[in-house]
């Protein structure tokens, strides 16, 4: 089974040490120095006390690796466009694409049902150029649940977590998913191979769609954001919002919001990936966890005061730093594009 990690960076990385270390034959494409060290001194990874190196072959052009079976992709989502006519080498006719990435996947709309089905959305998409070269059909789902981080070049330190839930777009069980599945275990993570991949999508996503921007445009931490009594409340509002428009497109929640607050106070203090990617001069995934939701509000008419104010807010920080190069707001309803 050949694998490659696209985006090998703090999850990326993680993944690619476990996944090496239970004998899978891992390819990893990255770039700039984390390349160079892991081409050097191999990816080494460090989890509480213990230290793991690797020496998976590394990379910064897919033309030689050849056609793989999985392609992971942990790139941040807003990067995904800018590389898909890259991959081109790594498909074949049975190759499987795995977004690993924050917020509302390209496929999303894939074997949906209803009157989105094989819709694509602008925000996360611009001109369905991701379902059309990549493929919705080659999709597979999964939420990123592990913290990490790349304390140096080459060097991956985990956090917490180690729950990487999978999914077919169908909501079908699938061999491909199985033997995924099985492999991710063999390598000491969670893979629960899931029915309702949607549904746990909007889960993560619920939490980044309001402490993501909140703690970017006041640098609190979750236990901060989650704790007083403006900052809660705001969030809550943004939440409230967003279940609104998931629940029209059938999604379940299976915690309610308090609940879902609570679960992220006791993270403790975190700074999201929002904020850490502004303090380190990264474009920041605005629109795949926060414009991505406007945009499907619009779509079902259901009115975002809350998340309308917090988005004009971060994105204009994001302009101001430099960090923002997607789309200021949705497209237009009557623009969505079907494939």
């Amino acid at each position: 089974m050949k694998i490659c990690i696209y985006g090998a960076g703090a999850i990326g990385g993680y993944l690619g040490v476990q996944l090496a270390r239970a004998g899978a034959d891992v390819s990893l494409v990255a770039r700039g120095a984390h390349l160079a060290a892991m081409r050097e001194r191999g990816l080494t990874l460090l989890a509480g006390e213990e230290k793991h190196t690797v020496h998976p072959r590394c990379t910064d052009d897919p033309t030689e690796l050849g056609v793989q079976d999985f392609i992971i992709i942990t790139l941040k989502a807003h990067s995904i466009t800018g590389v898909s006519e890259k991959m081109q080498p790594l498909l074949g006719p049975h190759t499987r694409i795995v977004t690993a990435v924050n917020g509302i996947p390209y496929w999303y709309f894939y074997k949906h049902g209803g009157q989105y089905e094989n819709s694509t959305l602008e925000s996360i998409d611009p001109g369905g150029r991701q379902w059309r070269e990549l493929g919705a059909e080659r999709a597979i789902g999964c939420i990123v649940y592990p913290a990490t981080e790349i304390e140096a070049p080459g060097v991956i330190r985990h956090v917490y977590g180690n729950n990487f839930p999978l999914g077919e777009p169908s909501g079908e069980s699938s061999s491909d998913v199985a033997r995924l599945a099985d492999l991710f275990v063999a390598a000491g993570l969670k893979a629960p191979a899931l029915d309702r991949i949607r549904d746990e999508i909007w889960l993560k996503l619920w939490g980044n769609v309001c402490f993501n921007p909140i703690s970017a445009l006041t640098h609190a931490t979750l236990d901060v954001i989650c704790t007083d009594p403006a900052t809660r409340a705001l969030s809550r509002a943004i939440m409230v919002e967003t279940q609104a428009i998931a629940e029209t497109f059938g999604v379940k929640f299976r915690v309610d919001v308090e609940r879902r607050i609570e679960g992220a106070r006791k993270v403790g203090a975190h700074k999201t990936s929002m904020l850490q990617d502004l303090e380190r001069g990264r474009p920041m995934e605005i629109d795949p966890l926060v414009t991505v939701v406007q945009e499907m509000g619009r779509l079902t008419g259901i009115a975002t005061p809350a998340l309308d104010s917090v988005l004009a807010m971060v994105t204009q920080r994001a302009r101001i730093a430099g960090l923002y190069d997607g789309v200021s707001t949705a497209a237009d309803p009557r623009a969505l594009a079907v494939a």
